[in-house]
């Protein structure tokens, strides 16, 4: 494994939002191995200068730092909001064989 070749990356959609195509296609289109569709939760966020809530589903996305840029491309022109969150989290270390798996999904 190489050091920074694989990253998580975080997303939020709004609960009634199809997260399950949105998911399928990142993955169907090689963009990501895997997305985990997390169950419904509340968020609290300042937004135009408001405090806001609202119920949301946390997506967690694994890919590769090579498919990065356009999987951040493709979640702004999927995605709902306005501003996605797109958070990225490299990834330090992981099991040789999923890793492998990781990267083979993603080519």
């Amino acid at each position: 494994m190489n050091a920074g070749e694989f990253v998580v990356v975080l997303t939020t959609v709004p609960v009634d939002f199809d997260a399950a195509t949105f998911a399928s296609t990142l993955v169907g289109e090689r963009l990501a191995a895997c997305v985990n569709v997390l169950p419904a939760m509340e968020s609290t966020y300042r937004w135009q200068g408001n405090i806001e809530r609202g119920s949301e589903r946390q997506l967690v996305i694994k890919t590769t730092a090579a498919r990065l840029a356009e999987l951040q491309r493709r979640i702004k022109a999927l995605h709902p909001y306005e501003v996605p969150e797109v958070l990225v989290l490299p990834v330090s270390g992981g099991a040789e064989s999923y890793l492998g798996w990781l990267r083979e999904a993603c080519e």
